[in-house]
C-alpha cells in the first residue's frame, strides 16, 4: 500500500476483509490453543521419556569417568605417600647426624647402655653372694 491509499478511508469492501482477515487469525490461535491442549500432555510426556533416556547416558559417562578419576587418584596418592616417606627418611637421617655431631645418643646407644648396666648389676649381685 501506498501513502495515498493509507490516508484514504477504507471502502466496505475492505473493512469487511479486514474483520474476516482477523476473525480468522482468531479462529487459528483458538485452534492452536485446543491443539496444544490436545497434544500437550502427550508432547510432554515424550518430553519425559527423552530425558530419561539422555539422563541415563549421561549418568553412565559419569559414572565412568569418576572410576577413571579414583583409579588416577590412587595412583597419585601412591605415588604422594611413596615420596613422603622418603622424604620422612631423609629429614630422620639428617636429624640424627646432626644430633650425633653434637653427642647427643641415640635411641639404640641408649638401649646399648641400658642393656650393659643391667648386666653389670647381674655382675655385681653374683659378686656380692
Amino acid at each position: 500500500m501506498t501513502a495515498k491509499k493509507l490516508k484514504e478511508k477504507p471502502t466496505d469492501k475492505q473493512e469487511f476483509n479486514m474483520l474476516d482477515v482477523a476473525r480468522q487469525i482468531w479462529l487459528a490461535g483458538l485452534g492452536a490453543f485446543a491443539k496444544a491442549e490436545e497434544e500437550g500432555s502427550r508432547l510432554f510426556e515424550s518430553l519425559v521419556k527423552e530425558g530419561e533416556k539422555i539422563e541415563s547416558r549421561t549418568r553412565k559417562v559419569a559414572e565412568e569417568t569418576l572410576d577413571g578419576v579414583k583409579g588416577q587418584v590412587e595412583k597419585v596418592r601412591g605415588r604422594a605417600t611413596d615420596t613422603w616417606d622418603g622424604i620422612e627418611q631423609v629429614f630422620e637421617d639428617r636429624v640424627a647426624r646432626v644430633l650425633n655431631r653434637l653427642g647427643v645418643p641415640t635411641n639404640d646407644d641408649v638401649q646399648e647402655l641400658t642393656k650393659r648396666v643391667e648386666e653389670l648389676n647381674q655382675t655385681v649381685k653374683g659378686l656380692g653372694k
